[in-house]
């Protein structure tokens, strides 16, 4: 058994030991109704015995069969009421584990890092989780419904033939030996290709979504037939990995067939020898074929029990290597909630990367005061995005420090630290839920009246009013009903009905037109009113009445300064991309 096997197995024990008085009933009844039913035989054995000694039919011994039959009844009826008792102690405890393994995978999900999403496709993250629930589901039922009851009554079984005459016992004791460990041997050989099936499954999910997601593109750029031919690749490849697994069961099945036949002959022959011997009577070879059947009848599925939770396994495990992946962005042990009286931000030495390879912050110091509305400008890649994700901290600083009011957060709580800043971001992304709960998101005590005003500030009213349903409209996922003005609205308004005292604005108007910019621009004065504000932007033209300018160049404050200040420098960055954005439009 492999480390992540043990360890999906921990995590299911885990949340399944959570409920001890519901599993207890439900082990408890499942062993009373096992030991129960290998009764039943031996009554049937008296049966028999009776109505081969009886002779000529008479009263007696009609009366002595009926009260057999009657307790064969009444033990029946005691298996029926220990199975129905697990059944509705099961109908609690299996629901309830799932809904706690679910929530256990929404909370370590939500709280990997931003980097961490980016990297991975949404539609195999769910399709993960819902695995790993199912898997507990399935892998709950094979061994404590047949798992458990099948070792119990070969374990009875043995007992019993051994007690009757030992040969019959032996026998088998060594059958089953052999049979479950060619079962093991075959379902641990097995299991890498019922794991190469499910990461083939994952692999194809994956695919489906990315292209659903980019359907658009697929069409624009009319490739449908390349995205086919490798999603037929894909569905191929699972297809090959499926039916091998498939044939491995077959082989396994048949052997196992085969085994039980051999069982069979074995003991009966054993069986016929004693009784020519006058060692068994009618009623014995009754209670031996009933122990064999019930035995058979329960072993016949030990293979496709093995290799369903060796599935499930493979199919979880996928979810368990996320639950031991350590988060990117943690609080530390004593992390502290943030205060911010006066909204100072301190760039410290800044340093980070995404990889070993490229240095996106190479060095930033800035100090912006205490509402202070300060421009970062710079060519693409210059870092000025990365800035801001390091600020709400979806990525931890490799040197230096990021500081509000003299605190570095790193050291406070990351709840307690985005809980002071709004952000307005380039790309709104917004929940498929109403535009009333999007906007809510903001505050999530608010009224709906605070709600309508911090639309009608946004200038969200325009759009939403025209609407059938108004703020009750579904926007669709992230929002693809609306339009990326309308988005962008949304989610200014968010930033007002939250009214943090650090505001950042990443090209919050690029998707506006010029009579929805003019519009905004006055809703942005009163947000950024007494907040300290920090805007990004490619246009300049949205930032020239900043406090203050930062010119970012290769991770590096290169320039600050007002804007009048700054095009005034000969030869400095922000002067040449002044001109190239509206010399270059006069000029043309």
């Amino acid at each position: 058994m492999n480390p992540t096997t043990r360890q999906t197995l921990a995590i299911f024990w885990r949340h399944a030991r959570s409920y001890p008085w519901r599993l207890s009933i439900i082990v408890v009844c499942l062993a009373g109704a096992v030991i129960v039913e290998a009764a039943v035989p031996f009554f049937y054995k008296r049966f028999f015995d009776t109505l081969a000694g009886a002779g000529v039919p008479d009263a007696a011994a009609a009366g002595r069969l009926i009260a057999i039959v009657v307790r064969i009844f009444i033990l029946w009826g005691a298996v029926w009421l220990f199975y129905r008792i697990q059944m509705f102690s099961n109908a609690y405890f299996q629901p309830r584990v799932v809904t706690d393994l679910v929530n256990t995978c929404f909370d370590y999900l939500h709280h990997h890092s931003y980097a961490f999403f980016v990297n991975r496709f949404v539609g195999s993250l769910v399709r993960r989780v819902s695995r790993f629930a199912d898997g507990f589901e399935v892998i709950a039922d094979k061994i404590l419904l047949d798992l458990f009851p099948m070792t119990l009554r070969a374990m009875i079984t043995v007992a019993v033939l051994w007690y009757w005459h030992g040969a019959l016992g032996a026998v088998l004791l060594l059958w089953l030996v052999v049979f479950v460990a060619a079962n093991y041997i075959f379902a641990t050989y097995k299991f890498k290709y019922d794991a190469a099936v499910a990461e083939a499954d994952t692999e194809t999910t994956a695919r489906l979504a990315d292209t659903i997601t980019n359907n658009a593109n697929v069409k624009i750029f009319t490739a449908f037939g390349d995205e086919m031919r490798g999603f037929r690749a894909l569905t191929e490849r699972l297809r090959g990995a499926w039916v091998f697994a498939l044939r491995l069961s077959a082989v396994v099945e048949g052997a196992q067939a085969a085994l039980m036949i051999t069982l069979e002959f074995v003991v009966m022959y054993i069986a016929v020898r004693l009784w020519s011997r006058g060692l068994l009577t009618l009623g014995d070879f009754a209670l031996i074929q009933g122990y064999l059947l019930a035995l058979f009848r329960r072993l016949w599925d030990f293979w496709r029990v093995i290799r369903d939770i060796y599935k499930r396994l493979a199919d979880a495990e996928e979810m368990t290597q996320i639950l031991n992946m350590p988060h990117d962005v943690r609080d530390i042990p004593a992390a502290r909630e943030l205060d911010v009286p006066r909204g100072e931000i301190a760039f410290r030495d800044v340093r980070f990367s995404y990889t070993r390879t490229r240095d996106v912050i190479r060095g930033f110091d800035a100090l912006i005061a205490p509402g202070e509305k300060v421009g970062f400008v710079g060519p693409s890649g210059a870092g000025k995005s990365t800035l801001v994700s390091l600020m709400f901290r979806f990525f931890d600083v490799e040197s230096g420090g990021i500081f509000i009011d003299e605190q570095n957060i790193a050291t406070v709580t990351q709840d307690s630290l985005r809980h002071h800043m709004a952000l307005v971001p380039q790309d709104p992304v917004l929940f498929h839920r109403t535009l009333r709960e999007n906007i809510r998101y903001g505050r999530r005590s608010a009224t709906d009246e605070e709600v309508a005003e911090a639309a009608e500030q946004a200038h969200c009213d325009e759009f939403i009013t025209r609407l059938p349903q108004g703020y009750d409209t579904l926007v669709g996922e992230r929002g693809i009903k609306l339009s990326g003005g309308e988005r962008q609205r949304v989610a200014i308004a968010r930033a007002i009905l939250k009214n943090a005292p650090i505001l950042v604005l990443d090209e919050a108007t690029s998707s506006l037109d010029s009579r929805s910019e003019s519009l905004i621009q006055d809703a942005l004065a009163r947000l950024m009113r007494g907040k300290t504000t920090i805007v990004i932007a490619h246009r300049l033209s949205t930032i020239m009445k900043m406090d203050r300018i930062i010119v970012i160049r290769e991770g590096r404050a290169e320039e600050a300064g007002r804007h009048a200040d700054l095009i005034r420098a000969s030869g400095g960055l922000y002067r040449k991309l002044w001109e190239l954005q509206a010399g270059g439009f006069i000029a043309s």
